[in-house]
């Protein structure tokens, strides 16, 4: 009884201290994050994982000002967000504390597909044991809470297809947990920083296409990643694709610059990927040809260059690779194909300028793109004027 008494009057402070933190907007860190209730030095607990803690506690308070500030839940995940028992609340999972085996905290949250409207408020800093947050699919607005860079265990941060804006997050780039990171489909603009592409940070997977964001890429930003996968797709990039880009041999699986306004040659160092599954350049401005070393990317599965200004042969090599499921060239002004490209599963070679093969450009096109003067390919990948 005496245990249940002390627990009476911690809800009560913590509720009084909900109601004081509400007072202000939920979605504005006007004040500093407020603390647990201190409570008395605690009896020792009477399960190795007591649902009752200070941790739990600060844990109430983030879902109830989380709760707060939703002003739409058309799928009631949230209505039994009520009580102290947060870790049974949907889409909240407990487990025990890595620092503490014994004490139980709350560990995920897992809201994906909601279509939850609202804000985040920055009370969600509270959960400082989060590991895995997912929000996709939501209609959450807004900003980051800078609160969350008390999130020291995140590894996974997953809130794409929202309507989340304003810069990029700075305090990502010191979560010292944090490896996969998904923020497309929504409104985030201004630079991506270089940092995120740091080995200091160690993403293993950036997911930031569909956004407003500059990219800048050069051998100090992009291919410093160690990432396995990257999509920056339908983003604005600035720079040309370096030589350095073969520095990603060890690690990139999977890499998706489509429509990304790249005005570039395609570096022979692409050949050096050889871990590499996927290769999206598509609906850019490369010009040249395509290097040969691409087929000693041995793992490649995906292959699209399509709706660029690409000419020549394609090489022999490329169409031989073993695995090579996906082979995309439409769009170009390609004038040979090898027959080994036909074996190819799935093959899109439309609007070229190949001799007899059909669904290719007008003989007036590739005329007129002969005779323009071919373009000069720069020790930094850049396109320059002929001399």
């Amino acid at each position: 009884m005496q245990l249940l008494s002390k627990h009476q009057r911690t809800t009560r402070t913590l509720i009084s201290l909900f109601l004081i933190g509400l007072l202000a907007s939920p979605c504005l860190p006007a004040q500093p994050l407020p603390s647990p209730a201190p409570s008395p030095a605690p009896a020792p607990p009477a399960l190795p994982l007591s649902p009752f803690n200070e941790r739990l506690e600060a844990a109430y308070v983030a879902f109830q000002a989380w709760k707060h500030a939703i002003t739409e839940d058309p799928k009631n995940l949230t209505k039994d967000w009520c009580g102290p028992f947060v870790c049974n609340y949907t889409g909240v999972f407990c487990a025990a504390a890595p620092d503490d085996p014994h004490t139980l905290t709350v560990a995920g949250v897992d809201l994906n597909h909601g279509d939850i409207a609202g804000c985040l408020p920055d009370h969600l800093g509270l959960l400082a044991d989060v590991a895995l947050l997912h929000l996709n699919s939501n209609r959450f607005r807004g900003m980051l809470p800078p609160s969350m860079q008390h999130m020291r265990l995140l590894f996974e941060l997953d809130v794409s297809n929202n309507l989340l804006s304003g810069a990029f997050p700075a305090f990502l780039t010191s979560l010292p947990k944090l490896k996969f990171l998904d923020l497309r489909f929504n409104g985030f603009d201004g630079e991506l920083p270089d940092a995120v592409f740091g080995r200091q940070l160690g993403l293993d997977a950036l997911f930031a296409n569909n956004n407003r964001f500059n990219v800048s890429l050069s051998s100090k930003s992009l291919t410093n990643s160690t990432a396995s996968v990257i999509v920056l797709a339908n983003t604005r990039l600035a720079g040309c694709l370096p030589p350095s880009i073969g520095d990603m041999a060890d690690t990139l699986v999977e890499l998706i610059l489509l429509n990304t306004s790249i005005s570039s040659c395609i570096p022979p160092e692409i050949g050096k990927l050889k871990k590499l599954k996927v290769l999206d350049l598509s609906h850019n401005d490369l010009a040249g040809e395509l290097p040969d070393s691409i087929g000693d990317m041995e793992s490649l599965e995906v292959l699209n260059v399509g709706y660029n200004m690409l000419a020549g042969e394609v090489p022999e090599a490329i169409c031989e690779l073993p695995r090579l499921r996906n082979l995309t060239i439409a769009g170009n002004y390609f004038c040979d194909e090898p027959v080994s490209c036909l074996h190819v599963p799935l093959r899109d070679d439309r609007m070229n300028c190949i001799p007899d093969w059909p669904h290719q450009r007008s003989p007036e096109e590739c005329i007129a793109f002969a005779h323009r003067p071919p373009p000069h390919c720069a020790a930094d990948g850049c396109i320059v004027s002929p001399p």
